[in-house]
């Protein structure tokens, strides 16, 4: 049973962050097509603002790599609990970051096509999301730091 655990929180680490970036560059992607109609000069700001969102699924497969480790046949249930507790709160975190991102970044990409000089404004305002997928990885990282490896 704790090895299943243990696979889970894995699995659920890179599904989550995973949805959630490929949800958010479609939400991006969208408002990118949309602004393009009204200014095609500007595709370049459309696509760099677009390609925000997928930066949580990254961090989804960092978190396996940091994971897999503490899984292996004989943990303890301790551990298996730690793994996919770990995994669990850096996919969901990632998953909701990546989605209040794309909307961020799609009403960024929905001003420059209206002619609005919105490009920085937009990278900053669409960090804010990304640090707590960040803060979500480095939770991980330090559970992970105390859980026991396979010797």
């Amino acid at each position: 049973m704790e090895i299943i655990l243990g696979y889970l929180g894995m699995a659920l680490c890179v599904a989550l962050s995973g949805i959630g970036s490929s949800y958010g560059v479609t939400i991006c992607g969208n408002a990118a097509i949309g602004a393009y109609k009204k200014n095609p000069s500007a595709s370049g700001s459309y696509i760099g603002l677009a390609a925000l969102p997928s930066s949580q699924g990254l961090y989804g497969f960092v978190g396996f790599f940091m994971l897999q480790s503490h899984v292996f046949e004989g943990m303890n249930m301790l551990t298996a609990a730690g793994v996919l507790g770990a995994g669990l709160a850096l996919g969901l975190v990632a998953w909701i970051s990546a989605i209040r991102q794309a909307k961020v970044c799609a009403n960024g990409i929905s001003a420059i096509g209206g002619g609005h000089n919105a490009f920085g404004t937009t990278m900053v305002l669409a960090v804010f999301p990304e640090l707590y997928a960040i803060l979500g990885l480095l939770v991980l990282i330090l559970i992970s730091g105390v859980l026991p490896t396979a010797a």
